[in-house]
């Protein structure tokens, strides 16, 4: 399955980049996250709880961050186990661009599914990982810092730019 957006964020590229890699800010946005170990400078290890359609499971996964070009791309890998529900793994590749005062984040990922979250079908995955996505940046984007251009008002920051999610085989 692969998923593409695009997000516009009110901060300049090396404050997006520097909340990329920072613990406390991953931790508050990253949905339903119950924890968030910062390994070394690019691994992390978190335990997210999880609800797909009628399957809920608390997720136990690592993060890696690889192929850093700083302040302007870096690639997201990472799996998670839900024991009997199932796993999830991926990689995810960042782009970042200074459009005058605000900051593109694209991102393209590809993720695959196993066990019982597979049998709930792409429709339903795909539908759970834009929602996901969504609330992620929205969060993200609130916890900017002001200094850096931050959030400017309600509804500014995490704005979403064609986002779409494409399933492939």
């Amino acid at each position: 399955m692969e998923l593409e957006g695009t997000q516009i964020l009110h901060a300049t590229p090396q404050a997006v980049w520097q909340a990329l890699f920072d613990r406390a800010v991953l931790e508050q946005a990253i949905p339903g996250c119950e924890s968030l170990e910062q390994k070394s400078e690019t691994e992390f290890a978190a335990v997210v709880r999880l609800k797909v359609g009628p399957v809920s499971a608390r997720f136990q996964g690592e993060v890696t961050l690889t192929e850093l070009d700083p302040f302007s791309a870096c690639t997201l890998s990472g799996k998670g186990s839900g024991g009997i529900a199932g796993f999830a793994k991926g990689t995810a590749r960042i782009t970042l661009v200074a459009e005058g005062d605000v900051t593109v984040l694209s991102y393209r990922a590809e993720a695959a599914v196993g066990g019982k979250l597979a049998a709930l079908g792409n429709r339903l995955i795909k539908a759970t990982a834009q929602k996901l996505a969504v609330e992620f940046f929205a969060a993200f984007g609130a916890l900017l810092p002001e200094e850096a251009g931050g959030d400017t008002g309600p509804g500014d920051a995490g704005e979403s730019v064609g986002k779409q999610a494409v399933a492939a085989p």
